[in-house]
């Protein structure tokens, strides 16, 4: 309810200031008809408030252009996105006042397109959002966080991390060892002499046994 209440006020305060906006840019001039020229230039009518206008003339034509754009840096982080929100104020204001300043050179007479105009009441928003309009953007939309979200966005699990793979396991040392080149010869050696030895006995023994008398 406080969240649609703030919403419902910001807009009958948008509509009302677009009421006077157009009051003030809009109504006609002819006494400034043959003064007033467009200016596609930035800087010309600031350099022409220094020099040809008095020091409270030059500070009401800037000052009142300036404050022109306050309503927008107040009331806009209210009604647009969160995301990105003071590149949407800006914008949106610029825009806006794009648009009047074209209304005004092209429909309302002793009024012409002033791009300092459009650059001082951009100027005067961006300024309004960073004083305040931003605090009352941020208190605004979290009104419409529920304490479930808020608690969620505070115990936002991370990410889980990968399982690292298990080291692989030694192979196991043999139980004998391998013999060495010299004891494996020997043992050879000894079991062949073995061999042979109960080779030539068995030959003898044949022979003593089968051999002719003399």
């Amino acid at each position: 309810m406080v969240r649609a209440l703030i919403l419902m006020v910001a807009f009958v305060a948008m509509v009302v200031f677009s009421i006077f906006l157009a009051q003030v840019t809009l109504t006609p001039s002819p006494a400034s008809a043959d003064l007033i020229h467009a200016n596609l230039t930035p800087g010309n009518s600031l350099r022409s408030y220094a020099e040809d206008y008095t020091f409270l003339a030059g500070l009401k034509q800037a000052g009142g252009n300036l404050l022109l754009g306050f309503p927008f840096g107040l009331l806009l982080p209210v009604l647009v996105a969160r995301r990105m929100r003071l590149l949407r104020v800006v914008g949106l204001t610029a825009v806006v006042m794009v648009l009047v300043e074209l209304a005004q050179g092209s429909v309302v007479e002793g009024r012409a397109f002033d791009i300092d105009d459009v650059i001082l009441n951009t100027s005067g928003a961006l300024l309004a959002y960073l004083l305040l309009g931003r605090c009352i953007g941020r208190r605004y939309h979290r009104l419409a966080d529920t304490p479930e979200d808020r608690a969620a966005a505070r115990t936002a699990p991370a990410a889980p991390e990968q399982a690292k793979p298990a080291p692989a396991k030694p192979a196991p040392a043999p139980d004998k060892k391998p013999p060495a080149a010299g004891e494996g010869r020997l043992s050879g050696l000894r079991e062949r002499f073995r061999r042979g030895g109960g080779d030539r006995t068995g030959t003898r023994a044949e022979r003593a046994g089968s051999a002719p008398p003399p």
